[in-house]
């Protein structure tokens, strides 16, 4: 059965413990996938986890309103370079590629989530940046993407063992998706590879015993909630 939508009340909290999920079939028999919202069919917005087997390939395609890629494990690869786990792409509007990879890896994507006809191709190894002291004790940051034209930020957040953050209010929503150790909340624990979407104006107060690294996405729900 073809999944039209999946995850589409964006004022509703969602988690998801994607270790937890099985890979489902793509348009491509090398690649696999696990949805993690879906708004209007197989060409539409949508977040996800990707796997491509070793030596495997997906057919040509364009970005009508972009692509954002963190690339988790493996190398990925298409005609424009080879990325290995730790980069960070940024596919805008009319880029188009043959994505590949010779050795297999595991992607976090978003598509059509990176729109304007002003955004420029983006690509960073977060394992050669430099991480920032964060605004609050325990935290560090690496930023990924901010523009001033435009409303969503996104960064990597680096929390040290036995933080505890301040309660946050989260007025645009806010997205997160953990790389590494354990992320926890009032309302539970998340380990590597736990996918949380919390709407605007929800709330949340972070904190994580071992220690751990998160992808975190703001500003980017609140033309989505009702």
């Amino acid at each position: 059965m073809t999944v039209q939508s999946l995850n589409t009340d964006f004022a509703q909290r969602v988690v998801i413990r994607t270790a937890e999920m099985d890979w489902q079939a793509s348009p491509s028999p090398t690649v696999w996938r696990k949805r993690l919202d879906l708004v209007d069919g197989e060409f539409s917005r949508v977040t996800s986890v990707v796997r491509y087997a070793a030596e495997s390939s997906f057919h040509t395609h364009g970005h009508p309103a972009g692509e954002e890629i963190l690339v988790l494990d493996g190398v990925f690869s298409d005609e424009h370079g080879d990325y290995p786990a730790g980069s960070y792409l940024l596919n805008p509007k009319g880029f188009r590629h043959t994505p590949f990879s010779r050795e297999g890896c595991v992607l976090f994507v978003k598509l059509f989530q990176y729109a304007g006809d002003e955004r420029t191709h983006f690509a960073i190894d977060t394992k050669a940046e430099p991480w920032t002291s964060g605004d609050r004790p325990g935290m560090e940051v690496l930023p990924l993407y901010s523009e001033l034209d435009w409303p969503e930020t996104m960064c990597l957040e680096r929390m040290s063992p036995g933080t505890a953050l301040p309660h946050e209010v989260c007025r645009d929503g806010k997205e997160i998706f953990v790389l590494e150790g354990q992320l926890e909340d009032g309302d539970g624990n998340y380990p590597a590879g736990s996918w949380l979407r919390l709407p605007p104006d929800s709330t949340h107060t972070p904190r994580s015993a071992e220690g751990c690294i998160c992808y975190v996405k703001r500003r980017h729900l609140t033309d989505m909630a009702p």
